[in-house]
């Protein structure tokens, strides 16, 4: 079943997908569409719901520049503020009559003779844009691991990005697999409920205080009608965090300021020195993601939380089995093991100019010209693409750098007359050859650790290997030069 033709497809409506849609309605361009498989906006910030969560990037920062919200509760909104703010931006720029709700996408193929794409839906709907703008974002595929026996398990199970409200965990014996991000943040929040919290810790991560407070009405007032203090508030953020990427990007032993502050912090809250070794990190600081948690630490010291870090090597019915012999008997497991990052791109199923599949052009891994247009699929552009990730500043920024560049795409089609657009494959190999160079020698790839920054080879295809910046200065306009206008 054909459904027409908008000229251009959205997947996705996080902060990518209406962000485009923003910009495209503000450059004049009305014709599209967006495609989400939900059946809500919001994204990341729809999905995952578990308790305590909250946006670990100061959320003046962590939102779009051209929509500020002087009404932040906090310096770290929680997730149904974030969610919030997101609902009433596309409300306020009239996007939800773009949005069409379960909408899941199952495959793209480019039509060299239409010149135009064939947009298959699950529900076999198929749409006909000339473009495609992919906002589906990394963190939306929860990982699980592959522990054996854990099919066996007979009491409750889930990940953290599909938490079941519905289960009770009070009085419950609650294993944790997995310390990263999301659980630094659900931990404290359950450890005050369960009966005993068993918290299997793979590697532990680097952690500093939370600079979080309350915003006081006088200040949100202020933020809201004092010219300027809103914006001023947000640069100073800006310029903070990028001061952070000093030693991630530029050289590791300039973290060392980084590192003292993180060991002083775990000093602090935990006074057992046995506690203490078992959660110190040794690798860099910045290898993996930093997170920050005023609770967490004191949360690992509570009489019925265990640290268990010899690794499951198996899941019963009833309990789990540690490579030194213990059994925990539980529950209910949470897995809070993070997404497919890299894997959440490389399975997109999408045919290109002459029949070529992405899974081919990506064969030696993958990478995108200036993270956003590939060699090989016409008017094809993805957001938050390969290596446009973050590990210091807000990937809203990196967004918004984005969306500029796929409209002066767009322009250029328009002030050429030509049907599409791609980046010349020699221009694409330029600009990943530096990135790799310089990612090589960065604290990601040189740090002593594993971490979902890369791929199964080792390779960074998640980060950008400099200060945000840098990418605004060189990928906010598309320079002609750099691509193929197909008429």
């Amino acid at each position: 079943m054909s459904e027409g033709a908008p000229a251009i497809v959205i997947i996705g409506s996080g902060f990518a997908g209406l962000g485009m849609a923003i910009g495209l309605k503000k450059a004049g361009f009305h014709d599209f569409v967006i495609l989400e498989k939900s059946e809500a906006l919001g994204g990341t910030w729809h999905d995952n719901t578990y308790p305590g969560c909250a946006c670990d990037v100061p959320s003046h920062m962590y939102s779009f520049s051209f929509e500020l919200n002087p009404g932040w509760s906090r310096m770290f909104a929680p997730q149904p503020e974030i969610r919030s703010y997101m609902e009433r931006t596309a409300d306020k720029h009239r996007v939800r009559e773009h949005i069409r709700f379960g909408a899941d996408v199952e495959s793209m193929e480019y039509d060299d003779a239409a010149k135009r794409w064939n947009v298959t839906l699950a529900d076999g709907t198929v749409l006909t844009p000339k473009a495609i703008v992919s906002g589906i974002g990394a963190l939306h595929i929860p990982a699980f691991p592959d522990l054996p026996g854990i099919e066996r398990f007979q009491g409750t199970a889930f990940h953290s990005a599909e938490w079941d409200h519905s289960y009770d965990l009070t009085g419950k014996r609650v294993a944790v697999i997995g310390t990263g991000a999301s659980a630094v943040q659900f931990v404290p929040q359950i450890a005050k409920e369960v009966e005993h919290l068993a918290l299997f810790q793979r590697t532990p991560p680097w952690i500093q205080p939370k600079p979080d407070r309350e915003f006081p009405a006088p200040v949100r007032k202020a933020f809201e009608k004092v010219p300027g203090a809103a914006r001023g508030f947000r640069n100073g953020i800006y310029w903070t965090l990028e001061a952070r990427a000093v030693g991630f990007t530029i050289d590791p032993r300039l973290s060392g300021p980084m590192e003292w502050l993180a060991r002083r912090h775990l000093k602090r809250q935990i006074p057992d020195p046995g506690l203490r070794a078992k959660v110190t990190p040794d690798y860099t600081i910045g290898c993996k993601r930093v997170l920050l948690s005023n609770d967490y630490y004191p949360a690992l010291t509570r009489p019925n939380v265990e640290v268990e870090t010899s690794g499951v090597a198996e899941v019963r019915e009833h309990s789990i089995v540690t490579k030194d012999g213990r059994e925990y008997e539980v529950d209910c497991i949470i897995y809070g093991t993070g997404f497919k990052v890299t894997d959440a791109l490389a399975e997109l199923r999408v045919t290109g100019r002459g029949g070529v599949k992405l899974q081919e052009l990506w064969a030696d891994g993958i990478e995108a010209h200036r993270g956003t247009t590939i060699p090989g699929l016409p008017n094809f552009f993805m957001l938050l693409g390969p290596n446009t990730g973050l590990g210091h500043n807000s990937v809203v920024f990196m967004i918004e750098v984005q969306i500029q560049h796929v409209l002066s795409c767009l322009r250029l089609i328009q002030e050429s007359g030509a049907d599409a657009i791609e980046p010349k494959p020699e221009a694409a190999r330029r600009f990943n050859d530096r990135l790799h160079r310089r990612l090589r020698k960065a604290v990601w790839s040189e740090g002593g650790c594993q971490s979902w920054y890369l791929d199964d080879q080792g390779v960074n295809r998640t980060l950008w290997p400099g200060h945000t910046f840098e990418f605004w200065a060189s990928s906010r306009k598309a320079k002609p030069e750099e691509y193929t206008l197909i008429p």
